[in-house]
């Protein structure tokens, strides 16, 4: 989808507040439901995705399962709330092997495992709002010992709200963030300098994979 863009800077690929937030994403409903509502916290538009079970609850990007984001843009950040249940998401990338990798975090699990074409990872939400900030380049490294080219697909999973995904060609601070990448609290609620609770999935961890025969 984004082979030929230009890629530096920001590349959003969802945004709640736009008049079709999920134009580029398809949605899988089975005991739950996605749709935009406005959130109390930030008194503003946001899209909440919950289902009973996360497996079977999600929006995925690209829309079209033959096509690929081809982002080179190695951090994706995600603001998104906790709402004290599963949550999941997933992010698909090829690596300088031409192998496709799975990363997947959850808050459900408590251990880092390592598979050849999946890596699973556990997630820690602080309560409210939450800015994850997921280095691709560096999980690859860790995880495959390879280098990573570009993000394929990005799925979210049941239960959560989100306000914005994007990816970026590094980690920005607040003040460098454009004002529609911030997320601030309604003043009466919070000081001006409160955004979202910062959270990065840390790759220290990270078990090596063994090589895939070629």
């Amino acid at each position: 989808m984004f082979h030929s863009s230009y890629q530096a800077g920001f590349l959003s690929i969802l945004y709640s507040i736009g008049s079709k937030p999920l134009q580029i994403w398809d949605s899988q409903v089975r005991n739950g439901h996605v749709k935009r509502i406005t959130d109390e916290d930030i008194q503003s538009s946001v899209l909440e995705i919950m289902g009973s079970n996360v497996s079977t609850c999600y929006i995925t990007c690209p829309a079209n399962p033959k096509q690929t984001l081809g982002i080179k843009l190695p951090f994706l950040v995600m603001i998104i709330k906790n709402m004290k249940k599963y949550f999941s998401f997933e992010v698909t990338i090829l690596d300088d092997k031409n192998i496709r990798r799975r990363f997947r975090a959850s808050n459900y699990q408590s251990t880092t495992k390592v598979k050849p074409f999946i890596c699973t990872m556990p997630m820690r939400l602080d309560e409210g709002w939450n800015q994850i900030q997921f280095n691709l380049s560096d999980f690859t490294r860790r995880a495959y010992g390879t280098n990573y080219v570009e993000t394929l697909r990005v799925q979210v999973h049941a239960n959560c709200r989100i306000r914005r995904l994007y990816f970026s060609d590094r980690l920005y601070a607040e003040e460098e963030l454009p004002p529609e990448f911030k997320l601030f609290l309604p003043i009466s609620q919070q000081p001006p300098a409160a955004a979202a609770e910062q959270r990065d999935i840390e790759a220290t961890d990270v078990p090596q994979a063994a090589p895939v025969a070629q």
